[in-house]
């Protein structure tokens, strides 16, 4: 099924063979690298004057083990963004092909096709932010090869039901690619175990919220082995370099850490969103699962700039047809959500 979706030019395609895809061990002399060493000497004994692995096993082997799949499933790239894009670079011919977004949810998916020169099949969402089942069956025919989803949706918040998800795996021809960005926040509702059995389902995650490591700018793709192969077979010959690589097997060495960090902002989630519901002039706090709440206020830009004078940055999301007057406040430090609560009562 992969290969029938993927583009002919992509099978057909001979991958740049790096050096470190033939030899990383002995005297190397291959590459161009300065063999004397490194200027930098902020990281100790970590070999940056060397090209990083381009397989990125050992990312594989400590992630593979703490998510409960087999390294072969993995893929990682420069953030989710990355992975996005070339999703569409291996599936979607430009100008031939489409992809179906699920509005309102995160912008990236559309810019990424724009990028491409690839259509997209904007649908609506319900009006309690799930999957509208039928109107996907409207809208769908034999040029769409990715439905993106986006689960906790941004910036709703809200999870989309395992059941509709796995419906469209079972009935369309096409890949379902799921970003669970904020999934950690969500409970045990992670579908990244699925991949083993359903071949069109591909997980989108990031290192970027609940482990903390946004500025690094680490994402992956857990899917079918085949599809695995493509996305290595397009990516830049050493997308991921030795620092990033470093940090997250570091970070996944400190789970426990990063467990604190989601029940303190669920903790906090949960706060925020009663003190929201109690100012006059808030209309609608939507429940969350991700680290974020989606309100409803009167004058939502004018708050937006408002907020932004005081110094407290929130984003607009009023844009987007089916969220008019809304506003989007991440979950900061207590101190942060405070001072947030402060001032929109203030503006309210």
């Amino acid at each position: 099924m992969i290969e029938k979706l993927a583009r002919k030019n992509i099978l057909a395609l001979k991958p740049y063979t790096s050096a470190r895809d033939m030899y990383s061990e002995g005297i190397l002399l291959d590459a161009n690298e300065n063999s004397l060493g490194t200027t930098s000497e902020l990281y100790g004994d970590l070999c940056l004057n060397r090209y990083p692995d381009p397989h990125q096993e050992d990312l594989k082997k400590a992630a593979g083990e703490y998510f409960g799949i087999e390294g072969k499933n993995l893929f990682f790239g420069v953030g989710s963004d990355e992975v996005i894009d070339l999703l569409i670079r291996v599936f979607c011919e430009p100008r031939e092909d489409s992809a179906m977004i699920l509005d309102p949810t995160y912008g990236m998916y559309q810019v990424a096709c724009d990028i491409n020169n690839v259509k997209t099949k904007v649908v609506n969402l319900k009006e309690d932010f799930q999957i509208d089942l039928e109107a996907v069956k409207k809208n769908f025919d034999s040029t769409v090869k990715i439905i993106f989803l986006c689960s906790p949706n941004n910036p709703t918040g809200n999870l989309l039901k395992k059941d509709d998800i796995l419906e469209l795996c079972r009935t369309y021809n096409a890949i379902i690619a799921v970003d669970e960005a904020y999934v950690d926040f969500a409970g045990d509702n992670s579908l990244i175990k699925e991949v083993n059995e359903i071949e069109n389902l591909a997980i989108i995650r990031t290192f970027s919220k609940a482990w903390g490591l946004a500025g690094i700018r680490l994402g992956f793709c857990a899917a079918n082995e085949e599809l695995i192969r493509l996305l290595f077979k397009v990516k830049a010959p050493y997308n991921v370099s030795s620092l990033t690589r470093k940090a997250v097997i570091n970070a996944i060495g400190n789970k426990k850490k990063k467990d604190e960090f989601v029940q303190k902002l669920i903790s906090e989630r949960e706060r925020v969103k009663e003190e929201l519901s109690k100012i006059p002039g808030i209309l609608k706090v939507y429940s969350s699962d991700a680290n974020y709440l989606l309100f409803k206020c009167s004058n939502a830009r004018l708050i937006q700039k408002k907020m932004a004078e005081e110094g407290v940055i929130i984003r607009d999301r009023s844009s987007y047809e089916m969220l008019r007057d809304c506003l989007r406040v991440s979950i900061g430090t207590e101190y942060e959500n405070n001072r947030f609560l402060e001032a929109i009562k203030k503006f309210l």
